[in-house]
């Protein structure tokens, strides 16, 4: 690969980089804690492709090579510029985030791996006690207390129907989207006919003491009193 290649992919995919990290695309791909490194990296790469760009032209190297290969152009290998394409699909095209497809793929809830260690924090004493999916399956499924058994709670997620059941759900990442876990909690109480798969929204209600069980693969049972529709947030995963 040619010095010039190389230095225009350095640019290319560094500005890939930054552009990701510089306007929230980035949280469809990692956790937000990575933004930092990302800006970084990319900063890295373009000051680096743009020093060796100087270093070139003072040192007339770019006048030398095209000389050198002029009567050898036809024979350059176009496998080099394939690599632009990912750069290009970063720059051109913007990806949803993982939705129901990736939950529905998965038979596993994210909280079959959690275990009540040390016992839950107390919950507020609102009357409606906002909870990530995460906590809410992990609290249904391993507080031996029941500390959510007469408490209404607020979730936010997206739609998932699966045969005849529907579902409210989040992904959770450790590090990015390409170890993302599902999990879940099946919706009952209300008519959920008219909400689209990965619509999102904000469910309140009650859990169902005792259904999250190894037979229903930890999945609890949400009695819904009130779902409203939302936009989707800017963070789509959870931690």
């Amino acid at each position: 690969m040619r010095r010039e290649t190389q230095n225009i992919l350095l640019v290319l995919l560094g500005g890939a980089l930054l552009k990701l990290a510089l306007t929230g695309t980035y949280l469809r791909y990692v956790k937000e804690s990575l933004q930092p490194w990302l800006v970084v990296t990319g900063g890295v790469m373009v000051v680096l492709a743009l020093v060796s760009i100087v270093r070139d032209i003072r040192g007339g190297q770019a006048q030398a090579g095209a000389i050198e290969h002029a009567g050898h152009e036809h024979g350059t290998s176009r496998s080099p510029w394939m690599l632009l394409l990912p750069v290009f699909a970063v720059f051109l095209i913007s990806p949803p985030a993982l939705g129901a497809d990736t939950v529905n793929r998965s038979d596993r809830n994210a909280a079959q791996e959690a275990k009540a260690s040390s016992g839950f924090a107390p919950l507020p004493s609102d009357d409606v006690v906002p909870l990530t999916i995460s906590e809410f399956v992990t609290r249904t499924a391993w507080d031996d207390s029941g500390s959510l058994d007469d408490r209404t709670v607020k979730l936010t997620g997206f739609v998932v129907r699966k045969n005849a059941d529907v579902f409210i759900a989040r992904l959770t990442i450790s590090c990015c989207a390409a170890d993302a876990s599902p999990v879940k909690a099946k919706m009952a109480g209300q008519d959920f006919a008219a909400l689209p798969t990965d619509q999102w929204v904000e469910a309140t209600g009650r859990v169902v003491p005792g259904s999250a069980t190894k037979e229903s693969a930890f999945v609890p049972t949400f009695t819904v009193s009130q779902i409203v529709p939302i936009t989707a947030p800017e963070d789509t995963y959870e931690g």
